[in-house]
């Protein structure tokens, strides 16, 4: 059985509940990620914030309002405010199959990932899709290893 563990990112960033909409954009954009899980002060998991939920919150580009102003509106618009709490998460151990459902059943896009109720890391649908490729790639190469056997053969 193949499970979370195995294919999950171990590398988290979070943020606090008393952080801004503006901190959560600019850690996505520093760190090239999507989702950021909201913890505590004693690291304890209590939400998630996704880039879906920045855009849905931002001022649009097509307001007349610059960069500035912009950072300035999100920097007063603290995370407990706006974060998700109702999250499905996993266990490590978690099998891949059965994580995969629950990616498809809501709509964040990214499962948390726990081992005795610490987060240890972050599966996504990115990492699902990565996982396809590289089945993809080796189904070729064994089809393509199998045609020339064959061939090598007559």
């Amino acid at each position: 059985m193949i499970t979370v563990k195995e294919l999950m990112c171990e590398r988290v960033y979070t943020l606090r509940p008393t952080d801004t909409v503006h901190d959560a954009r600019c850690l996505m954009v520093e760190k090239h990620v999507r989702h950021v899980p909201i913890v505590d002060v004693a690291g304890k998991f209590v939400g998630l914030i996704t880039k879906h939920d920045i855009l849905a919150l931002s001022v649009s580009d097509l307001a007349d309002i610059d960069i500035s102003e912009r950072a300035e509106i999100e920097s007063s618009i603290p995370l407990a405010e706006v974060m998700i709490t109702d999250v499905v998460v996993a266990e490590e151990d978690t099998n891949l199959l059965e994580a995969a459902r629950f990616l498809l059943e809501q709509k964040h896009g990214c499962l948390p990932i726990f081992n005795q109720g610490e987060l240890t890391g972050m599966l996504t649908d990115t990492d699902f899709v990565r996982l396809a490729v590289y089945l993809m790639e080796k189904m070729a190469s064994d089809e393509a290893a199998a045609e020339k056997e064959q061939a090598m053969s007559h």
